[in-house]
C-alpha cells in the first residue's frame, strides 16, 4: 500500500510537477569536489570495522551480568569486565579515526559533499523518498554528487549522531572522574545513558539500510566508489568491474576474523599490558 500510494502521488499533476521541479539532488558549491579519494575508502573500511565491534561489546556490556574477566587499571581505579575494557578501547581508536576523519574533511574539501549548504535539500530529500518508495530508484551517482536523502543521512550520522555518542560514552566511561562534582550533577550518568543507547540503534539501523541501498542501487559501481575510489561521471565506466567487490569481501573476511576473536582468552594478554587481568 506504501508503494502504491507514492506511486498515486507521483502520477498526481502535483507529483508529477513536484518530481519534476526537484529531482532529489541539492544544489551543492560549484567547487565540491568529485569522487572518493584512497584515504576516504580506508577511514571507511576502519570506521565499519570498529562499529560492529563497538556495538557488538556494548551489547553484550549491556546484558552482562557475571563477566568472565575483569580489568583493573596498574596506577589504581575502578574494576571494570574485560568486554567493557574492550568496548572503551575500542571507544578510543574510533574517536582517533574520527578526529583524522574530520581534519581531512573540512582540510580536502570533502565536507562540501555532506553539509547542506541549501535549503532546497528538504523538498529533494522528499522528493528522493518518494522515489525511493516508487521502488523506481531515484537516478543519481554518488562519485558526482549525492542526493538529499544519502546527504542528510551522512551528515546526521557525521555531526550529529557520531558526536552524542562520544559525548554520552565519556560520562559513562572510566575517563569520567566523580570527583568532578558539579560537572556530574549537571551531566548525570542516567542522562547519558539515555542518549547512549538510542545513538547505537541509530547506528545499527543506519547501517542496516545503508548497506541495503548500497546493493540495491547498484552494488558493483557503489562498491568500487566506497572501497577502490574507482568511479567517473560517467556510471557505466565501469561497469562489470569487480575490484570494489573483492575488497568488500576482503574487509567482510577481517570483520569476521576480529569478531572471532574477540573473546576473552584472546583479549586477555593484550589487557594485561594496559593493567591487570582476574577472574574475579
Amino acid at each position: 500500500m506504501t508503494v502504491m500510494s507514492a506511486r498515486y502521488i507521483t502520477m498526481t499533476e502535483w507529483g508529477a510537477a513536484f518530481i519534476e521541479r526537484y529531482n532529489g539532488h541539492p544544489s551543492q558549491p560549484a567547487d565540491a569536489p568529485i569522487g572518493f579519494p584512497v584515504w576516504l575508502n580506508a577511514l571507511h573500511f576502519f570506521n565499519a570495522f570498529l562499529m560492529v565491534l563497538i556495538i557488538r561489546t556494548g551489547i553484550t556490556v549491556r546484558q552482562e551480568t557475571r563477566p568472565q574477566a575483569y580489568w583493573t587499571p596498574r596506577g589504581g581505579g575502578k574494576k571494570i569486565s574485560l568486554t567493557l575494557w574492550f568496548h572503551q578501547t575500542l571507544d578510543v581508536v574510533w574517536v582517533a579515526c574520527g578526529a583524522l576523519f574530520y581534519i581531512l574533511l573540512f582540510t580536502t574539501g570533502q565536507w562540501k559533499r555532506i553539509v547542506p549548504t541549501s535549503l532546497d535539500v528538504f523538498p529533494n530529500a522528499l522528493s528522493a523518498g518518494l522515489q525511493y518508495l516508487t521502488l523506481n530508484w531515484p537516478t543519481e551517482n554518488g562519485w558526482v554528487h549525492y542526493n538529499a536523502l544519502q546527504l542528510l543521512a551522512y551528515f546526521i550520522t557525521v555531526f550529529i549522531a557520531a558526536p552524542l555518542a562520544i559525548i554520552s560514552g565519556v560520562r559513562m566511561s572510566g575517563f569520567w572522574n566523580e570527583a568532578w562534582t558539579a560537572a556530574s550533577k549537571a551531566y548525570p550518568a542516567p542522562v547519558a545513558r539515555a542518549i547512549h543507547f538510542p545513538v547505537m540503534i541509530y547506528f545499527v539501523g543506519f547501517i542496516i539500510v545503508h548497506v541495503l541501498l548500497v546493493f540495491a542501487t547498484g552494488a558493483l559501481r557503489n562498491l568500487n566508489h566506497m572501497y577502490a575510489a574507482r568511479g567517473s561521471a560517467d556510471p557505466t565506466e565501469y561497469a562489470g568491474d569487480v575490484t570494489g567487490l573483492i575488497v568488500f569481501l576482503l574487509s567482510l573476511a577481517v570483520m569476521a576474523a576480529a569478531w572471532v576473536a574477540a573473546r576473552p582468552a584472546l583479549l586477555a594478554p593484550v589487557a594485561n599490558r594496559m593493567g591487570d587481568v582476574s577472574a574475579r
